[in-house]
Protein backbone atom coordinates (compact mmCIF):
# COMPACT_ATOMS: atom_id res chain seq x y z
CA UNK A 1 0.00 0.00 0.00
CA UNK A 2 1.26 3.45 -0.86
CA UNK A 3 1.86 5.87 1.97
CA UNK A 4 -0.06 9.12 1.74
CA UNK A 5 -2.92 7.43 -0.15
CA UNK A 6 -6.42 6.18 0.66
CA UNK A 7 -6.89 2.46 -0.01
CA UNK A 8 -10.06 0.43 -0.44
CA UNK A 9 -10.04 -2.63 1.81
CA UNK A 10 -12.55 -5.01 3.38
CA UNK A 11 -12.85 -6.96 6.61
CA UNK A 12 -15.32 -9.45 8.05
CA UNK A 13 -17.50 -8.80 11.08
CA UNK A 14 -18.57 -11.40 13.61
CA UNK A 15 -21.67 -12.16 11.55
CA UNK A 16 -19.48 -13.20 8.62
CA UNK A 17 -20.47 -10.15 6.57
CA UNK A 18 -17.92 -8.24 4.51
CA UNK A 19 -17.66 -4.59 5.49
CA UNK A 20 -16.24 -2.05 3.07
CA UNK A 21 -13.56 0.27 4.40
CA UNK A 22 -10.88 2.78 3.51
CA UNK A 23 -7.46 2.94 5.10
CA UNK A 24 -5.86 6.38 4.90
CA UNK A 25 -2.09 6.27 5.43
CA UNK A 26 0.35 9.10 6.21
CA UNK A 27 3.65 9.49 4.41
CA UNK A 28 5.57 8.76 7.60
CA UNK A 29 5.38 5.56 9.61
CA UNK A 30 2.04 5.92 11.45
CA UNK A 31 2.54 6.94 15.05
CA UNK A 32 -0.93 5.50 15.74
CA UNK A 33 -4.07 4.15 14.09
CA UNK A 34 -7.54 5.66 14.41
CA UNK A 35 -11.06 4.33 13.78
CA UNK A 36 -13.74 6.62 12.35
CA UNK A 37 -17.47 5.88 12.83
CA UNK A 38 -19.81 7.72 10.45
CA UNK A 39 -23.20 9.26 11.18
CA UNK A 40 -26.60 7.51 11.10
CA UNK A 41 -27.37 6.23 7.55
CA UNK A 42 -24.24 7.98 6.21
CA UNK A 43 -21.15 6.26 4.82
CA UNK A 44 -17.38 6.27 5.20
CA UNK A 45 -17.11 8.49 2.10
CA UNK A 46 -19.05 11.50 3.41
CA UNK A 47 -16.92 14.63 2.98
CA UNK A 48 -16.48 15.22 6.71
CA UNK A 49 -15.08 11.71 7.15
CA UNK A 50 -12.62 11.96 4.25
CA UNK A 51 -11.43 15.45 5.24
CA UNK A 52 -10.94 14.51 8.88
CA UNK A 53 -9.00 11.40 7.80
CA UNK A 54 -6.77 13.61 5.67
CA UNK A 55 -6.16 15.94 8.59
CA UNK A 56 -5.12 13.05 10.79
CA UNK A 57 -2.75 11.59 8.19
CA UNK A 58 -1.08 15.01 8.08
CA UNK A 59 -0.33 14.37 11.75
CA UNK A 60 1.09 10.90 10.98
CA UNK A 61 -2.06 9.09 12.17
CA UNK A 62 -3.48 6.33 9.96
CA UNK A 63 -7.29 6.17 9.77
CA UNK A 64 -9.64 3.25 9.11
CA UNK A 65 -13.16 4.41 8.17
CA UNK A 66 -15.77 1.85 7.22
CA UNK A 67 -19.43 1.42 6.32
CA UNK A 68 -21.56 -0.08 9.07
CA UNK A 69 -23.53 -3.23 8.26
CA UNK A 70 -26.10 -2.63 5.51
CA UNK A 71 -24.78 0.82 4.58
CA UNK A 72 -22.57 2.07 1.77
CA UNK A 73 -20.76 -0.84 0.14
CA UNK A 74 -20.95 -3.15 3.16
CA UNK A 75 -22.91 -6.39 3.18
CA UNK A 76 -25.93 -7.09 5.36
CA UNK A 77 -29.41 -5.63 5.75
CA UNK A 78 -29.70 -2.23 7.40
CA UNK A 79 -33.15 -3.24 8.71
CA UNK A 80 -31.53 -6.02 10.74
CA UNK A 81 -28.86 -3.79 12.24
CA UNK A 82 -29.11 -1.61 15.32
CA UNK A 83 -26.99 0.50 17.66
CA UNK A 84 -25.54 -2.56 19.39
CA UNK A 85 -24.51 -4.10 16.07
CA UNK A 86 -22.80 -0.82 15.17
CA UNK A 87 -20.75 -1.06 18.35
CA UNK A 88 -19.90 -4.67 17.48
CA UNK A 89 -18.81 -3.56 14.00
CA UNK A 90 -16.48 -1.06 15.65
CA UNK A 91 -15.02 -3.79 17.84
CA UNK A 92 -14.57 -6.01 14.79
CA UNK A 93 -12.85 -3.17 12.93
CA UNK A 94 -10.50 -2.73 15.90
CA UNK A 95 -9.77 -6.46 15.85
CA UNK A 96 -8.99 -6.27 12.13
CA UNK A 97 -6.57 -3.39 12.69
CA UNK A 98 -4.87 -5.25 15.53
CA UNK A 99 -4.41 -8.37 13.40
CA UNK A 100 -3.33 -6.71 10.17
CA UNK A 101 -1.70 -3.44 11.27
CA UNK A 102 -1.84 -2.10 14.83
CA UNK A 103 -4.51 -1.78 17.51
CA UNK A 104 -6.35 1.58 17.33
CA UNK A 105 -5.33 4.27 19.81
CA UNK A 106 -7.94 6.84 18.73
CA UNK A 107 -11.69 6.63 18.09
CA UNK A 108 -13.66 9.35 16.26
CA UNK A 109 -17.42 9.27 15.88
CA UNK A 110 -19.79 11.58 14.00
CA UNK A 111 -23.41 11.91 15.18
CA UNK A 112 -24.73 8.44 16.16
CA UNK A 113 -21.26 7.15 15.34
CA UNK A 114 -20.08 9.38 18.18
CA UNK A 115 -22.40 7.60 20.60
CA UNK A 116 -21.12 4.27 19.28
CA UNK A 117 -17.46 5.11 19.92
CA UNK A 118 -18.31 6.21 23.46
CA UNK A 119 -19.74 2.74 24.12
CA UNK A 120 -16.94 0.90 22.30
CA UNK A 121 -14.05 2.81 23.90
CA UNK A 122 -14.18 1.18 27.38
CA UNK A 123 -14.10 -2.24 25.68
CA UNK A 124 -10.95 -1.46 23.66
CA UNK A 125 -7.88 -1.41 25.88
CA UNK A 126 -5.62 0.04 23.20
CA UNK A 127 -7.71 3.22 22.80
CA UNK A 128 -6.16 6.24 24.48
CA UNK A 129 -8.37 9.05 23.18
CA UNK A 130 -11.92 9.55 21.88
CA UNK A 131 -13.45 12.41 19.89
CA UNK A 132 -17.15 12.97 19.15
CA UNK A 133 -18.65 15.31 16.57
CA UNK A 134 -22.27 16.49 17.01
CA UNK A 135 -23.03 13.29 18.93
CA UNK A 136 -26.26 12.61 20.87
CA UNK A 137 -25.98 12.00 24.61
CA UNK A 138 -28.49 9.18 24.22
CA UNK A 139 -28.81 6.87 21.17
CA UNK A 140 -32.60 7.04 21.68
CA UNK A 141 -32.36 10.57 20.29
CA UNK A 142 -32.03 9.18 16.75
CA UNK A 143 -35.71 8.25 16.60
CA UNK A 144 -36.51 11.96 16.26
CA UNK A 145 -35.44 11.54 12.64
CA UNK A 146 -38.48 9.36 11.96
CA UNK A 147 -40.88 10.25 14.81
CA UNK A 148 -43.81 10.26 12.38
CA UNK A 149 -43.35 6.52 11.77
CA UNK A 150 -43.03 5.42 15.40
CA UNK A 151 -46.69 4.31 15.79
CA UNK A 152 -46.48 2.17 12.64
CA UNK A 153 -43.18 0.61 13.75
CA UNK A 154 -44.60 -0.27 17.16
CA UNK A 155 -47.81 -1.65 15.70
CA UNK A 156 -46.59 -3.42 12.58
CA UNK A 157 -43.04 -4.24 13.67
CA UNK A 158 -41.44 -2.24 10.85
CA UNK A 159 -41.92 0.81 8.65
CA UNK A 160 -40.17 2.41 5.71
CA UNK A 161 -38.88 5.89 6.44
CA UNK A 162 -37.08 8.50 4.37
CA UNK A 163 -33.74 9.74 5.73
CA UNK A 164 -31.54 12.17 3.80
CA UNK A 165 -33.75 11.54 0.77
CA UNK A 166 -33.29 7.76 0.81
CA UNK A 167 -35.66 4.99 1.95
CA UNK A 168 -34.75 2.84 4.95
CA UNK A 169 -36.63 0.16 6.85
CA UNK A 170 -36.67 0.59 10.61
CA UNK A 171 -37.78 -2.37 12.72
CA UNK A 172 -39.14 -2.51 16.24
CA UNK A 173 -35.96 -4.25 17.40
CA UNK A 174 -34.02 -1.10 16.52
CA UNK A 175 -36.19 0.98 18.87
CA UNK A 176 -35.94 -1.60 21.62
CA UNK A 177 -32.17 -1.69 21.29
CA UNK A 178 -31.60 2.07 21.55
CA UNK A 179 -34.03 2.27 24.48
CA UNK A 180 -31.82 -0.10 26.46
CA UNK A 181 -28.64 1.94 26.05
CA UNK A 182 -27.24 3.82 29.08
CA UNK A 183 -24.65 6.04 27.47
CA UNK A 184 -23.94 8.15 30.56
CA UNK A 185 -22.79 5.04 32.43
CA UNK A 186 -20.47 4.07 29.57
CA UNK A 187 -18.96 7.56 29.44
CA UNK A 188 -18.37 7.65 33.20
CA UNK A 189 -16.32 4.44 33.08
CA UNK A 190 -14.48 5.18 29.83
CA UNK A 191 -11.20 6.40 31.36
CA UNK A 192 -10.01 7.83 28.04
CA UNK A 193 -9.13 11.37 26.99
CA UNK A 194 -12.23 12.94 25.42
CA UNK A 195 -12.74 15.79 22.96
CA UNK A 196 -16.32 16.90 22.28
CA UNK A 197 -17.02 18.89 19.10
CA UNK A 198 -20.51 20.31 18.77
CA UNK A 199 -22.27 22.95 16.71
CA UNK A 200 -24.48 25.32 18.77
CA UNK A 201 -26.79 25.69 15.76
CA UNK A 202 -27.12 21.95 15.12
CA UNK A 203 -30.78 21.43 14.24
CA UNK A 204 -30.64 17.63 14.48
CA UNK A 205 -28.71 17.07 17.68
CA UNK A 206 -28.98 20.04 20.03
CA UNK A 207 -26.04 21.54 21.90
CA UNK A 208 -27.48 20.26 25.21
CA UNK A 209 -26.27 16.80 24.16
CA UNK A 210 -22.68 18.00 24.25
CA UNK A 211 -23.22 19.35 27.77
CA UNK A 212 -24.52 15.97 28.96
CA UNK A 213 -21.63 14.06 27.40
CA UNK A 214 -19.09 16.48 28.84
CA UNK A 215 -20.63 16.36 32.30
CA UNK A 216 -20.69 12.54 32.36
CA UNK A 217 -17.04 12.23 31.33
CA UNK A 218 -14.05 12.28 33.65
CA UNK A 219 -10.95 14.34 32.97
CA UNK A 220 -9.03 14.76 30.73
CA UNK A 221 -11.87 16.20 28.63
CA UNK A 222 -12.20 19.17 26.28
CA UNK A 223 -14.97 20.91 24.37
CA UNK A 224 -14.75 22.85 21.11
CA UNK A 225 -17.68 24.82 19.73
CA UNK A 226 -18.29 24.58 15.97
CA UNK A 227 -19.73 28.04 15.43
CA UNK A 228 -22.04 28.32 12.42
CA UNK A 229 -21.53 24.64 11.44
CA UNK A 230 -24.43 22.33 10.58
CA UNK A 231 -24.90 18.76 11.74
CA UNK A 232 -23.08 17.11 8.81
CA UNK A 233 -20.26 19.67 8.58
CA UNK A 234 -21.33 20.19 5.00
CA UNK A 235 -19.34 23.42 4.75
CA UNK A 236 -15.82 22.51 3.70
CA UNK A 237 -14.22 24.99 6.09
CA UNK A 238 -15.99 23.47 9.09
CA UNK A 239 -14.68 20.01 8.24
CA UNK A 240 -11.17 21.38 7.77
CA UNK A 241 -11.39 23.17 11.12
CA UNK A 242 -12.33 19.94 12.91
CA UNK A 243 -9.61 17.99 11.08
CA UNK A 244 -6.86 20.46 12.00
CA UNK A 245 -7.82 20.74 15.66
CA UNK A 246 -8.39 17.02 16.07
CA UNK A 247 -4.97 16.18 14.66
CA UNK A 248 -3.21 18.57 17.04
CA UNK A 249 -5.23 17.44 20.07
CA UNK A 250 -4.77 13.72 19.41
CA UNK A 251 -0.98 13.94 19.25
CA UNK A 252 -0.95 14.85 22.95
CA UNK A 253 -2.43 11.49 23.93
CA UNK A 254 -0.80 9.19 21.41
CA UNK A 255 2.57 7.45 21.65
CA UNK A 256 5.56 9.43 20.46
CA UNK A 257 7.39 8.25 17.33
CA UNK A 258 10.09 5.72 18.20
CA UNK A 259 12.69 7.18 15.86
CA UNK A 260 15.69 8.71 17.64
CA UNK A 261 16.15 11.06 14.68
CA UNK A 262 13.20 13.18 13.65
CA UNK A 263 12.81 14.63 10.15
CA UNK A 264 12.38 18.14 11.54
CA UNK A 265 15.84 17.88 13.13
CA UNK A 266 17.60 17.44 9.79
CA UNK A 267 19.89 20.15 8.47
CA UNK A 268 20.14 21.45 4.92
CA UNK A 269 21.57 18.70 2.72
CA UNK A 270 20.85 15.86 5.17
CA UNK A 271 18.64 12.93 4.19
CA UNK A 272 17.00 10.49 6.62
CA UNK A 273 15.90 7.10 5.28
CA UNK A 274 14.04 4.74 7.60
CA UNK A 275 11.92 1.63 7.30
CA UNK A 276 8.23 2.40 7.73
CA UNK A 277 6.90 -1.08 8.47
CA UNK A 278 4.99 -1.63 5.23
CA UNK A 279 6.09 -4.91 3.68
CA UNK A 280 9.75 -5.92 3.54
CA UNK A 281 11.37 -2.96 1.83
CA UNK A 282 9.23 0.20 2.03
CA UNK A 283 11.17 3.25 3.24
CA UNK A 284 10.24 6.81 4.17
CA UNK A 285 12.74 9.41 3.00
CA UNK A 286 12.93 12.81 4.68
CA UNK A 287 15.04 15.46 2.94
CA UNK A 288 16.37 18.43 4.87
CA UNK A 289 13.42 18.36 7.25
CA UNK A 290 11.14 19.79 4.54
CA UNK A 291 10.35 17.11 1.95
CA UNK A 292 9.09 13.53 2.22
CA UNK A 293 9.02 10.74 -0.33
CA UNK A 294 8.97 6.95 -0.42
CA UNK A 295 11.12 4.15 -1.76
CA UNK A 296 10.27 0.47 -2.22
CA UNK A 297 10.67 -2.48 -4.54
CA UNK A 298 8.07 -3.97 -6.91
CA UNK A 299 6.05 -7.04 -5.83
CA UNK A 300 7.98 -9.33 -8.21
CA UNK A 301 11.00 -9.12 -5.91
CA UNK A 302 9.16 -9.04 -2.61
CA UNK A 303 8.28 -5.36 -2.23
CA UNK A 304 4.90 -3.64 -1.91
CA UNK A 305 5.42 -0.92 -4.55
CA UNK A 306 4.73 1.97 -2.16
CA UNK A 307 7.25 4.14 -3.99
CA UNK A 308 10.00 4.21 -6.59
CA UNK A 309 12.96 1.84 -6.35
CA UNK A 310 16.41 3.08 -5.31
CA UNK A 311 17.49 3.00 -8.96
CA UNK A 312 14.36 4.92 -9.94
CA UNK A 313 15.37 7.60 -7.44
CA UNK A 314 18.90 7.61 -8.84
CA UNK A 315 17.55 8.19 -12.35
CA UNK A 316 15.22 10.87 -11.02
CA UNK A 317 18.14 12.72 -9.48
CA UNK A 318 20.12 12.53 -12.70
CA UNK A 319 17.15 13.61 -14.78
CA UNK A 320 16.30 16.56 -12.53
CA UNK A 321 19.91 17.69 -12.46
CA UNK A 322 20.10 17.42 -16.27
CA UNK A 323 17.09 19.63 -16.96
CA UNK A 324 18.10 22.14 -14.26
CA UNK A 325 21.59 22.47 -15.68
CA UNK A 326 20.30 22.99 -19.22
CA UNK A 327 17.79 25.56 -17.92
CA UNK A 328 20.51 27.54 -16.16
CA UNK A 329 22.64 27.58 -19.32
CA UNK A 330 19.71 28.54 -21.56
CA UNK A 331 18.77 31.47 -19.33
CA UNK A 332 22.34 32.66 -19.09
CA UNK A 333 22.76 32.55 -22.88
CA UNK A 334 19.28 33.82 -23.72
CA UNK A 335 18.26 30.66 -25.59
CA UNK A 336 14.60 30.10 -26.49
CA UNK A 337 14.25 26.89 -24.52
CA UNK A 338 10.57 26.56 -23.62
CA UNK A 339 10.80 23.21 -21.91
CA UNK A 340 13.24 20.35 -21.43
CA UNK A 341 12.25 16.70 -20.93
CA UNK A 342 14.51 13.81 -20.03
CA UNK A 343 13.56 10.12 -20.17
CA UNK A 344 15.98 7.74 -18.46
CA UNK A 345 16.38 3.98 -18.22
CA UNK A 346 18.88 1.91 -16.25
CA UNK A 347 19.96 -1.60 -17.12
CA UNK A 348 22.76 -4.05 -16.58
CA UNK A 349 24.62 -5.04 -19.73
CA UNK A 350 27.52 -7.32 -20.49
CA UNK A 351 30.76 -5.39 -20.65
CA UNK A 352 31.64 -7.19 -23.89
CA UNK A 353 28.66 -5.49 -25.55
CA UNK A 354 29.91 -2.00 -24.73
CA UNK A 355 32.47 -0.65 -27.20
CA UNK A 356 33.34 2.43 -25.11
CA UNK A 357 33.65 0.61 -21.78
CA UNK A 358 37.00 0.02 -20.14
CA UNK A 359 35.78 -3.03 -18.20
CA UNK A 360 36.23 -6.38 -19.83
CA UNK A 361 33.87 -9.25 -18.96
CA UNK A 362 31.05 -9.26 -16.41
CA UNK A 363 28.20 -6.78 -16.30
CA UNK A 364 28.22 -3.01 -16.07
CA UNK A 365 25.59 -0.36 -15.48
CA UNK A 366 24.24 1.59 -18.43
CA UNK A 367 21.91 4.59 -18.26
CA UNK A 368 20.09 5.62 -21.41
CA UNK A 369 19.17 9.31 -21.32
CA UNK A 370 16.85 10.65 -24.04
CA UNK A 371 16.64 14.44 -24.03
CA UNK A 372 13.81 16.37 -25.66
CA UNK A 373 14.26 20.12 -26.16
CA UNK A 374 11.16 22.17 -26.92
CA UNK A 375 11.59 25.67 -28.28
CA UNK A 376 12.84 27.78 -31.20
CA UNK A 377 16.41 26.48 -31.13
CA UNK A 378 18.98 26.16 -33.90
CA UNK A 379 20.81 22.89 -34.48
CA UNK A 380 23.94 24.46 -33.00
CA UNK A 381 22.07 25.51 -29.87
CA UNK A 382 20.51 22.09 -29.47
CA UNK A 383 23.93 20.43 -29.80
CA UNK A 384 25.37 22.78 -27.19
CA UNK A 385 22.55 21.99 -24.73
CA UNK A 386 23.21 18.27 -25.23
CA UNK A 387 26.86 18.93 -24.42
CA UNK A 388 25.83 20.89 -21.30
CA UNK A 389 23.66 18.00 -20.18
CA UNK A 390 26.77 15.87 -19.70
CA UNK A 391 28.16 18.54 -17.37
CA UNK A 392 25.38 18.42 -14.79
CA UNK A 393 26.81 17.82 -11.27
CA UNK A 394 25.04 14.49 -10.72
CA UNK A 395 26.31 13.23 -14.09
CA UNK A 396 29.83 14.19 -13.09
CA UNK A 397 29.42 12.51 -9.70
CA UNK A 398 28.39 9.26 -11.34
CA UNK A 399 31.51 9.38 -13.55
CA UNK A 400 33.92 10.38 -10.78
CA UNK A 401 35.52 8.41 -7.98
CA UNK A 402 33.09 8.57 -5.05
CA UNK A 403 34.11 7.92 -1.47
CA UNK A 404 31.36 6.62 0.85
CA UNK A 405 32.18 6.45 4.55
CA UNK A 406 29.84 4.26 6.64
CA UNK A 407 29.70 4.02 10.44
CA UNK A 408 27.29 2.82 13.07
CA UNK A 409 25.33 5.55 14.82
CA UNK A 410 26.01 3.78 18.13
CA UNK A 411 29.73 4.45 17.68
CA UNK A 412 29.32 8.22 17.51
Amino acid sequence: MKRGDSHKITFTNRQGQTLAARLDLPLETPRAYALFAHCFTCSKDIFAASRIAQGLTNNDIAVLRFDFTGLGASEGEFANSNFSSNVEDLEDAARFLAEEYESPALLIGHSLGGAAVLVAAPRLESVQAVATINAPADPDHVKENFHYALPEIQESGAAQVTLAGRPFTIKRQFLEDIAQQRLADEIATMKKALLVFHAPLDQQVGIENAAKIFKAAKHPKSFISLDQADHLLSDRQDAIYVADLLGSWARRYLPAPDSAIHPEDLSEGEVLVQENGVGRFSQTISVGGRHKLLADEPPRIGGTDTGPTPYDLLLSGLGACTTMTMRMYAQRKGLSLDRAKVTLRHEKIHADDCESCESQGGKIDRIERRIELIGDLSNKERAKLLEIADKCPVHRTLHSEVQINSRLADDE
